[in-house]
């Protein structure tokens, strides 16, 4: 066992030796095909946050070590009532054969903004660095080549403590892990289809701006049904007139005009506010572009797609990075996006942004953290 800390995150992290990694050869016939979501790397971060006698919670046990199961008790407050948020980012080679993250500091601010929600601890933003760093750097190995290839990295937190009753526990449990990931969508289409649900993702007042569990295990009926009826994703109306885009079952979504300029649903509470998203906003801004923050509803979706005025839909995520969408379909009939295909703005906009992440052209805006 060593020890090793960091001014940086002023905590004391352990390293744990891995006693078998993954065979060199093995690693490689998964990052041939890695899939998204399927394959692990071999470590794990854990740190641990206690409620002391006092009141005063700390963060303690910081441990880098082999990726293992997690031993819950069954009473654990998170199998109960749902005290569980998480983070999604990636880790991706770059041109010069170095490794980068991509705004870890805009994840680490909204893990505590959903902590904050859930009532749970924050975490110093310094540790969420410092954690998704020691992870990388023992998993680089792990980090595929390839377009649309990268680490990705899941963070997050849920409640430990072992009790029945409805309070914000007292004990937490942070994790980081690792996934070698390809591209989300395994259609094959340049375009995705998505289906218009009946069903609401959140509600004003309620948790849709937080990135927690209960969100996306609610969005799993209507996506089976999306896929059920052949689209590859669902789309989710508002929840008190049930007629404004919100967003995808796990994406932002945009919609392009024939005058190039840009909407995004604005951010009302029951939208995550999505870093993919926050980051389209700055690019097509500094494009010179038209960029507006509103409310936009179904029906002029599908007006504005029949008149021409409306050119191009796309979706945008970690996951799935930006996806053009050439197929609406809902229980009052369907619609095509201009010619269905991936529409020119949209695949502008996705190659500058992965020309960033790669360390391919110039970062303004200074979201590469190069490790």
């Amino acid at each position: 066992m060593s020890m090793a800390s960091s001014a940086a995150c002023e905590i004391t992290f352990t390293h744990l030796p891995h006693p078998a990694p993954t065979p060199a050869e093995v690693r490689a016939q998964v990052l041939a095909d890695p899939g998204f979501g399927t394959n692990f790397s071999d470590h794990m971060v854990s740190i641990d946050w206690s409620e002391g006698p006092d009141g005063a919670g700390a963060w303690h046990n910081a441990t880098l070590g082999p990726r293992s199961p997690i031993a819950l008790d069954p009473a654990c407050a998170v199998l109960h009532y749902a005290q569980e948020i998480f983070e999604g980012l990636k880790a991706y080679r770059q041109k010069d054969g170095g490794v980068a993250l991509f705004r870890p500091e805009a994840n680490a601010a909204r893990l505590n903004l959903s902590a904050r929600r859930l009532a749970m601890p924050e975490l110093p933003e310094a540790v969420f660095i410092e954690s998704i760093r020691r992870i990388v750097s023992a998993d680089r190995d792990w980090i595929p080549a390839g377009e649309g290839a990268s680490l990705y990295l899941r963070p997050f937190m849920f409640a430990s403590e072992a009790f029945l009753g409805v309070r914000p526990a007292k004990q937490y449990k942070y994790v980081v892990i690792a996934s070698p990931a390809g591209n989300y969508f395994k259609s094959g289409t340049p375009a995705v289809s998505i289906w218009v649900s009946d069903y609401t993702r959140a509600a004003p007042g309620g948790t849709g701006a937080a990135k927690c569990g209960g969100n996306y295990a609610a969005s799993l009926v209507p996506q089976a049904e999306a896929i059920e009826r052949g689209h590859d994703q669902v789309v989710f109306l508002d929840a008190a007139e049930h007629k404004w885009i919100e967003e995808l079952g796990g994406m932002n979504i945009y919609f392009v005009f024939s005058d190039g300029t840009l909407v995004t649903p604005s951010l009302t509470g029951t939208i995550l506010p999505g870093i993919t998203r926050d980051s389209l906003l700055a690019l097509a801004r500094d494009e010179g572009l038209t960029v507006r923050e509103e409310r936009y509803s179904l029906d002029q979706w599908r007006d504005d797609a029949a008149s021409g005025k409306l050119v191009e839909t796309f979706a945008c995520g970690t996951a799935a990075v930006v996806t053009p969408i050439g197929r609406v379909a809902g229980r009052q009939g369907g619609f095509t996006i201009g010619s269905g295909g991936p529409g020119q703005l949209t695949q502008k906009l996705k190659n500058r942004l992965v020309a960033i992440q790669r360390g391919e052209a110039a970062d303004p805006h200074g979201w590469m953290m190069q490790l």
